[in-house]
């Protein structure tokens, strides 16, 4: 069969391959076992071939089901339902995602399947990804060596109820992950996260984080390769060395994995309508063990590199935001604009030393001496009296006098604009310590002072001329 001159027919490369070579059968060039030969055919095959070509000409050897439906494809009513449901509820969900999700309403369908369902749809578009030349760092060889840890700021809500942001730590060997909502990126939040970690796992070798201000002390604006964080104290306390990366980059694990939760947790806290932090965590409490299950990879040596939480570690003390206070010569000490007195037993050096004050994570504030905590109170009578708890000047003390019997509020104003108080020395007394009206409550007002006046035979009311 001839084809007619102007027409084309579409074939595959193997098709033209077998064209060419049956077609040197046709001129005697070969013979079909040699033809067979070099087309990895069987003779049968070869045989049958040739008859396709003699009968129908060159569009013979196109396969017989090209332009058909296939007929393994599947029922048009079950891509009608899955179609229905995706737009129902999982709009935005990927196509592997979203077979997971459909497969738990007894809808089986493939993730290649759905794809090109969807894009035929116009429901999903290709996600074309530029490539990039970079250096690939190997995985550490065992669990706990390294652990990165990082931040990730997104509207996880989608606007339903509160703002958090996802704080999550990832073993470089493993891709373990431990991951927690908070209210804000602080370093509280770090430590509560990295609290969980040792308690779980006890202490990695090494945490990999980026140089934001909880990791990397600063000094105007610039980076001080001196100071030191919260942070940063605590895990030297820890002996655990801190990596700080200079490019996203260079922490890829942790950013990839913020990629995923992005994905697949917003669109599981969608579905079962999260608005708060304490729901976020709950749902946590199941997807980050599944996600342990299927996305972690076994370490390359079976060795754990976690080190046990000593009993000299007080995690409570050491992962706690810690400042430090000079005690003054009336044990007390002034912090956060409050005055807080030290109770007894005292110790020796105490007045006048410095105590550490750590506002732990629990909310609580322990005061340590040394190695010794301390008992303390809050004094508020005087600054409630006050208004505050600020140092008061001696002009503002005024008021707390009381008012003699006889005289009236009134009358009390108008002799406070003619004089003011005077002040008790403070010899003996702390800077810190807010001055005291003079004179005390309960005693009469010091007289006015009398200027000096020389008598009428001093030596300065003679004149020159009479001292001469």
């Amino acid at each position: 069969m001839s084809v007619p001159y102007g027409d084309r027919i579409e074939m595959s490369q193997r098709e033209r391959d077998r064209l060419k070579v049956l077609h040197g059968v046709s001129e005697g060039q070969f013979t079909q076992a040699k033809a067979a030969q070099l087309l990895g055919l069987t003779v049968r095959q070869v045989r049958r071939l040739q008859e396709r070509l003699d009968q129908h000409g060159d569009g013979g050897l196109v396969h017989r089901l090209r332009g058909k439906p296939s007929n393994r494809q599947l029922d048009a009513k079950l891509r009608k339902r899955v179609l229905s449901e995706y737009r129902k509820r999982y709009t935005g969900f990927g196509p592997t995602l979203a077979c997971e999700k459909l497969a738990e309403q007894d809808l089986h369908v493939s993730a290649d399947t759905l794809r090109r369902w969807l894009l035929a749809e116009g429901l999903w578009q290709r996600q074309r990804r530029r490539d990039t030349h970079r250096r690939r760092r190997p995985r550490r060889a065992c669990f706990g060596e390294l652990v990165q840890m990082d931040t990730s700021l997104h509207e996880w809500t989608e606007g339903r109820g509160e703002s958090m942001v996802l704080i999550n730590m990832i073993d470089d060997a493993t891709s373990r992950v431990l991951a927690r909502f908070y209210p804000a990126d602080t370093v509280e939040a770090h430590f509560d996260l990295l609290g969980r970690w040792l308690q779980k796992y006890g202490r990695p070798l090494a945490l990999y984080t980026d140089r934001h201000g909880i990791f990397e002390a600063h000094k105007k604006g610039q980076p001080d390769y001196e100071g030191e964080t919260q942070f940063s104290r605590a895990l030297a306390e820890l002996e655990i060395d801190l990596i700080k990366a200079y490019s996203p980059q260079a922490k890829g694990r942790v950013e990839r994995s913020f990629g995923t939760a992005q994905d697949r947790w917003v669109k599981e806290m969608r579905l079962a309508k999260v608005k708060t932090i304490a729901e976020a965590n709950k749902l946590l409490e199941r997807l980050v063990p599944a996600h342990n299950q299927r996305f972690s990879v076994a370490p390359a040596k079976t060795a754990d590199a976690h080190r046990a939480v000593g009993a000299t570690h007080h995690l409570t003390s050491i992962l706690s935001v810690q400042e430090q206070r000079v005690v003054s010569n009336d044990y007390t000490i002034r912090f956060a604009n409050r005055l807080y007195q030290l109770d007894q037993p005292i110790y020796p050096g105490e007045r006048g030393g410095k105590v550490t004050i750590e506002l732990r994570v629990d909310g609580t504030m322990a005061i340590r001496f040394g190695d010794r905590y301390l008992q303390y109170h809050e004094i508020i009578a005087r600054d409630a009296a006050l208004g505050g708890s600020a140092p008061q000047t001696p002009r503002s003390l005024a008021h707390l006098r009381p008012t003699p019997e006889g005289e009236t509020k009134q009358d009390d104003a108008s002799k406070k604009e003619a004089s003011s108080p005077g002040v008790k020395p403070t010899n003996g007394r702390s800077g810190r310590t807010p001055a005291e009206p003079y004179p005390p409550v309960g005693e009469e007002e010091a007289t006015k002072k009398i200027p000096y006046r020389p008598s009428a035979n001093h030596p300065w009311r003679k004149g020159f001329r009479k001292q001469a």
